[in-house]
């Protein structure tokens, strides 16, 4: 269950960093979205931007991942109180206890 997970997230980072990376100008195979008279600095700027932005969007999803994992084992956990927690009503119905 767990390597299942993992994978899927792996998955959906990898497409999102692939398409990030055929719309970042100049790496694309269409020739007309880049322009030539962009200068050295500017390119690299946007690289290091792109870059930024696929980390704190995996950050971000890895971080929502864990939460949304917690709360489940939470919820998971509060069944399984409920499912054992004494019933004071039910064991006086049954005369168990006095």
């Amino acid at each position: 269950m767990y390597r299942s997970s993992s994978f899927n997230f792996l998955w959906i980072n990898l497409c999102l960093f692939s398409v990030c990376i055929l719309l970042t100008p100049g790496w694309a195979d269409d020739s007309s979205i880049s322009s030539p008279k962009k200068s050295g600095k500017m390119g690299a700027l946007g690289i290091v931007l792109i870059c930024f932005g696929i980390v704190a969007v995996s950050g971000l999803s890895f971080f929502l991942y864990k939460l949304w994992l917690r709360r489940k084992r939470e919820e998971q956990h509060a069944r399984l109180l409920k499912l054992f927690e004494q019933d004071d009503e039910l064991e006086l119905e049954l005369g168990i206890r006095d």
